[in-house]
């Protein structure tokens, strides 16, 4: 679950980072958990901060390459590059929305407090995304 929500908010290519720094921040602050914590939704909010330091941090460095590496192979149950340059295209709040809710589990009062916005905004974000994924979808097959 936190591999796919990390996926969804930084991309493939970086989201292996992203959970990694999930779970040793979870690791560092599981002591002082309370014990009736939702730990799905405590996770997917590490998440979602570790996700945001990926992005901050990979935007502030510059990596030199000699050459262009080989992707890394992904499972294919987990990566359809059609879906995935979709979902790239969608606004950030609907990206967000899509990835907590459907990818994470999480609950829209919960995605509005991490994301800073209403519960029926990210609602209405959710189902804006969806509908534009499905329009496009949709558009994809109907060509082939």
């Amino acid at each position: 679950m936190v591999l796919r929500v990390c996926r969804a908010v930084v991309g493939p290519d970086d989201a292996d980072d992203a959970w990694s720094e999930t779970f040793v921040s979870a690791l560092r602050a599981y002591p002082d958990l309370d014990a009736d914590a939702n730990i799905e939704a405590w996770l997917v909010t590490i998440a979602h901060r570790r996700a945001l330091d990926v992005v901050r941090t990979r935007a502030r460095q510059a990596i030199p390459l000699d050459s262009i590496p080989d992707r890394p192979a992904s499972a294919p149950a987990e990566t359809d590059p059609d879906l995935w340059a979709a979902v790239a295209q969608l606004p950030t709040r609907q990206r967000q929305a899509l990835a907590y809710h459907y990818l994470g589990g999480l609950k829209y009062p919960q995605i509005a407090e991490l994301i800073g916005s209403s519960p029926d905004a990210t609602r209405r974000a959710a189902a804006d995304g969806m509908r534009t994924l499905r329009s496009r979808i949709t558009k994809e097959t109907s060509h082939v």
